[in-house]
């Protein structure tokens, strides 16, 4: 049986306020056309299908076609679990209706345990995978806040909380292989932030509950899984060094911080060992062509002057982010960007001048807009800006991370 694993496609997303819908559209385009050329049999995606939570028409469009492409196609099985991005109940509406497709989702966790357990047949009859459905753990799901509890009474119920929920799951999941007679392969998956896990600047990747708290790792899995299809970390990535406990990242570059990066996906292989009789995985990476080129272009003028000339003389098709760091203050760096680029098929989405007037004046803070920051780098501007004591710092810091994370618990579209 072959499985195919992705996860985090952020229908939706833009970058610096341009749409990306073309690239969706070419990726899910190769999605459907890859699954057959592999003869895939079942698709995993595990977790932030959308960029938020409430997602356009357009790619709730793009979502759907999708699905029914598949249906038709020679893949048999479609599993889906919520990410923190999804909303839940959006994502589970139309669930009954999917399942006549044999596309399963799992918005949030169930008060029974048993129905995160899935049981795909082939066209037989014949059970042929089972899946431990796991969404993303809110907060919520998993503990049982306490007044007075502290930051490591926090991490240690979030931590057995998850613990505790994959264990439950596996037992369950063990239950039914055993009712089923068959050595049946068992696959868990989870959207959720390892330790260790790795993660690129600009990639959009944030942290799911108070600061780096249950930042789970491999041991969580219980050893009933034959292979873990994870999500939430952008970059493809083994967990704990285990070929079968994996994210396979994003399939698109969220930010110029992943233009470098190659894409993948995983293609899984069970087979069954004939003197052991034990299931054997082998875990393939497929490559995901670039959609849409994204460059960082970083350096002084001439650095920057040269670059942009290889680009427009090559005739490539880019959307650019511009980090000027010369010593040199340019005050007219955008009309010298333009000229550069004019004609081309070059856009550039960012600039960012890391030298102005202020340095020139003996001031050392640069002129940040909210396109260059994110949420906690915010924060630390106003604590610098209203020169806050560093031994109040800390305590300012860990309230202003609860509340982010009470936030995207009821706003996924918060950042």
């Amino acid at each position: 049986m072959k499985i195919l694993h992705s996860s985090d496609w952020h229908l939706g997303r833009a970058l610096y306020g341009r749409k990306r819908y073309s690239e969706f559209e070419d990726f899910l385009n190769w999605l459907t056309t890859s699954i057959q050329q592999h003869n895939i049999d079942a698709l995993l995606i595990a977790g932030d299908i959308f960029d938020t939570s409430t997602p356009s028409h357009f790619s709730q469009k793009l979502y759907y076609q999708f699905l029914c492409r598949i249906a038709a196609s020679t893949c048999r099985h479609v599993v889906i679990i919520a990410g923190n991005h999804d909303s839940p109940t959006f994502l589970s509406a139309p669930k009954e209706l999917l399942k006549a497709l044999n596309v399963y989702v799992i918005g949030s966790p169930s008060v029974n345990i048993d129905d995160e357990v899935l049981v795909l047949r082939d066209n037989s009859g014949i059970p042929e995978l089972i899946i431990c459905a796991v969404p993303y753990l809110r907060d919520r799901d998993i503990r049982i806040a306490e007044a007075g509890e502290s930051v490591d009474d926090k991490e240690r119920k979030l931590q057995e909380g998850i613990r505790r929920h994959y264990a439950e799951i596996a037992a369950s999941a063990e239950k039914t292989r055993e009712q089923l007679g068959s050595q049946v392969p068992i696959v868990g998956m989870g959207h959720l932030f390892t330790a260790g896990g790795k993660t690129l600047e600009d990639d959009g990747v944030r942290d799911l509950y108070v600061g780096s708290l249950a930042h789970v790792n491999a041991s969580i899995f219980p050893s009933t899984f034959d292979y873990v299809a994870l999500g939430h970390l952008h970059v493809p990535q083994k967990v704990g060094g285990f070929e079968h406990i994996r994210y396979c990242g994003s399939p698109l570059p969220m930010g110029f911080g992943e233009a470098n990066q190659q894409k993948k996906m995983c293609e899984i292989h069970f087979s069954i060992d004939a003197s052991s009789l034990k299931i054997e995985t082998t875990v393939h990476l497929i490559d995901v062509p670039v959609f849409q080129k994204l460059k960082r272009i970083r350096g002084d003028w001439p650095t920057i002057s040269k670059q942009l000339m290889e680009l427009t003389t090559s005739n490539a098709q880019a959307w650019l982010e511009i980090v000027y760091d010369g010593d040199d203050v340019i005050g007219d760096l955008r009309f010298r960007l333009d000229t550069a680029i004019h004609g081309s098929a070059i856009e550039i989405l960012r600039v960012k001048n890391t030298r102005i007037i202020e340095r020139v004046l003996g001031k050392s803070q640069e002129r940040e807009t909210l396109d260059d920051l994110n949420v906690h780098e915010v924060f630390e501007s106003c604590l610098n800006a209203h020169e806050v004591a560093e031994q109040q710092r800390s305590e300012l810091r860990l309230a202003y991370q609860e509340t982010l994370a009470s936030l995207y618990e009821d706003d996924p579209r918060a950042e």
